[in-house]
């Protein structure tokens, strides 16, 4: 039988994007509640998760992007300029107003759009190939570690969802490090007259950079932030885990289902990246120097920075800023996960 024929177990969770339906399933009715009614074949198209990915990103940039300006500017600031996070806020709403924490927005705006398309697709994408060509060999899978535990072939389990959120995270690294590093240095200008500032937007950076240091200083962080994602594996493995256990154990509708297990699992990310973000965020606020005429450059590459942080700080110093993250990951990844799973179940 076909992996496009072959039949989805009861258990199987019933969220487009989680589930392998990645063997090109529908998903079940009534399966996050435990139904057993058999599945009806159909064809799932490779681009929809880029399509859902697209609406994830709004989502996320809706809801998170002040926790992330917050985040930015605690990470790279100096000692004593904030007292904490609520400090933070209060002293960029005074001087600068509500916008002043939505600085930056536009490149993600555009950027998370397209990171989490090509993310989320991307992630079909491998789910399913890993599916088809490795955890469905009945040779190979008793090897993988973390799979006996799942022995149907017809489901990735969720050793798989992890794999294929590190190679997910990796395939985005390259449009996700010239978004992040425009965006992290319009959000560490501080001055609220925008004619003291270095960059008057995501456009003016973007030129300036490339300008003064072509498209390898535009590409400054690529290897940090190939690093910072190839954590996605605690994400979506965690997240597969999560779904499986609240659909098992829970009768909450599949859209609840998805927006505890996004937001759960993102923290569970968050709390194995953050370091590694950290140190990604120094290096891109680090001055360009040259013709930039910013400042002179700090660093070389990733070790440098993460020595400096250690140096300056100690191990607190991979922490800082850690708690307007922690608070941005739930409701930001909860809804975008929402939005995502929505969208895919609606194109189904």
């Amino acid at each position: 039988m076909s992996l496009a024929q072959a039949p989805v177990s009861a258990a199987t969770p019933a969220m487009t994007g989680v589930t392998t339906d990645m063997a090109d399933q529908k998903p079940m009715k009534g399966a996050a509640g435990g139904g057993s009614s058999a599945p009806a074949p159909a064809t799932k198209k490779n681009h929809h998760g880029f399509v859902a990915g697209v609406f994830s990103g709004i989502a996320k940039l809706s809801v998170g992007h002040p926790f992330d300006t917050v985040k930015v500017r605690l990470q790279t600031s100096k000692d004593g300029h904030f007292r904490g996070p609520l400090d933070c806020t209060l002293q960029t709403v005074r001087k600068e107003g509500v916008r002043g924490l939505y600085k930056g927005a536009t490149p993600p705006l555009v950027g998370w759009m397209i990171m989490d398309s090509v993310m989320l697709g991307s992630l079909t994408l491998y789910r399913r190939l890993l599916l088809e060509n490795v955890f469905s060999n009945p040779h190979i899978r008793p090897w993988i570690p973390f799979s006996r535990s799942q022995p149907d072939l017809n489901v990735l389990p969720s050793f798989g969802h992890g794999i294929a959120g590190t190679m997910a995270g990796t395939t985005v690294s390259f449009i996700a490090a010239p978004v992040e590093h425009i965006k992290a240095r319009l959000q560490v200008q501080y001055a609220a007259d925008k004619s003291k500032r270095m960059y008057s937007g995501p456009i003016d950076c973007l030129r300036k950079i490339t300008q003064t240091h072509g498209i390898r200083g535009l590409y400054r962080g690529l290897f940090a932030t190939i690093f910072f994602r190839s954590f996605f594996f605690f994400w979506w493995g965690s997240y597969d885990v999560i779904t499986r256990y609240m659909q098992r154990s829970t009768s909450l509708s599949t859209p609840s289902i998805n927006f505890w297990a996004g937001g759960i699992s993102a923290q569970l990310f968050w709390l194995t990246s953050y370091p590694s973000d950290v140190v990604k965020q120094r290096l891109m606020t680090d001055p360009m120097g040259g013709a930039l005429n910013d400042g002179q450059r700090q660093f070389r590459g990733w070790k440098d920075a993460a020595t400096a942080v250690w140096r300056e700080r100690g191990w607190r110093g991979y922490w800082r800023g850690f708690v307007p993250c922690f608070l941005r990951a739930f409701p930001a990844n909860a809804m975008a996960l929402v939005a995502f799973e929505g969208v895919m179940r609606w194109q189904t």
